[in-house]
């Protein structure tokens, strides 16, 4: 298993823990201080363990090799479960919007309670540690499960700092913020999903790579004299990585052996210059003047 699935790994159990840690302790304060609000705030967290389970079991199926019947192997589940985070994430912005339009509605009002500012205190650093590990880790690996468990907890932060705040207004008899933040917030969460959504579908969809990738191998390609027409140039993803086909036209009277020896020089420099490509497949065809264009 490499690096990149076993850091991605432990974002999820790191996220497991934690979420566990905050759903108790949260339910315990609710149940004891008679706080609707908090007793629902910790079913989030239950939630929030979700989304953690599926950053784990995503990447521990993504890692596993290719086989008989995955021969590009397994790296589609990232965006698999990718995509069922991003729903969650649409799910719980529906919910959070209806919330807070009914608490501005009712005119509810926040009991205060030092415990409860304990405890937001509490999942605030706890979400911060695992928001800026997720952090690191998705830009060092750009992995998109961890990505979506990131904006999760950069969610959580954010919610649970407008409770934080509703609260310490709650002592004042200022109650409507919390209603107010709350449906701006829900907006925002709920677009975070959608663009989660968007990215894990175009990659399920087989999205063509990226058209600066596209020209960074046009240029290679330019460089090489032997290439006298670039043809058709195809890209699938086998989860965050591509495997490109592309066919060149060379002199009609090279030696096979040497079109080959060029073709494999091509392959490598890509290779090496754009690291989200796993394999470059590359069909060599003889060059006529009289049939082809010259190169563009």
């Amino acid at each position: 298993m490499d690096t990149r699935n076993e850091l991605a790994k432990r974002v999820g159990i790191l996220g497991i823990i934690g979420n566990v840690f905050l759903f108790f302790i949260k339910i315990y304060v609710g149940i004891i201080g008679h706080s609707r609000a908090m007793i629902a705030d910790s079913f989030n967290s239950a939630g929030d363990i979700f989304a953690s389970f599926m950053t784990w079991i995503g990447n521990r199926i993504s890692g596993v090799p290719n086989d008989d019947d995955h021969n590009y192997g397994h790296g589609k589940a990232e965006y698999i479960f990718s995509m069922i985070i991003g729903i969650s994430m649409l799910v719980i912005a529906g919910k959070l919007l209806y919330d807070s339009i009914v608490s501005l509605i009712n005119n509810d009002k926040i009991i205060y309670s030092v415990n409860l500012i304990i405890v937001c205190i509490i999942t605030i650093i706890i979400k911060c540690c695992l928001f800026l590990y997720s952090l690191f880790v998705y830009h060092k690996y750009d992995n998109l499960l961890v990505k979506a468990n990131m904006l999760d907890h950069r969610n959580d932060i954010l919610v649970t700092s407008c409770s934080l705040i509703a609260i310490g207004l709650s002592k004042y008899d200022i109650f409507w913020v919390d209603g107010v933040v709350g449906i701006g917030i829900s907006i925002w969460i709920f677009l975070v999903g959608i663009k989660i959504f968007i990215e894990s579908y175009d990659v399920l969809m087989d999205t063509a790579i990226d058209k600066e990738s596209q020209k960074k191998m046009l240029k290679i390609l330019k460089n090489y004299k032997e290439v006298k027409l670039i043809g058709d140039l195809y890209s699938v993803p086998i989860g965050y990585k591509y495997i490109v086909v592309l066919t060149i036209y060379v002199d009609g009277s090279m030696k096979t052996v040497n079109s080959h020896k060029v073709a494999d020089e091509i392959e490598n420099k890509i290779l090496e210059e754009i690291s989200k490509i796993e394999k470059v497949i590359i069909h060599v065809e003889p060059y006529n003047v009289k049939k082809n264009k010259k190169i563009a």
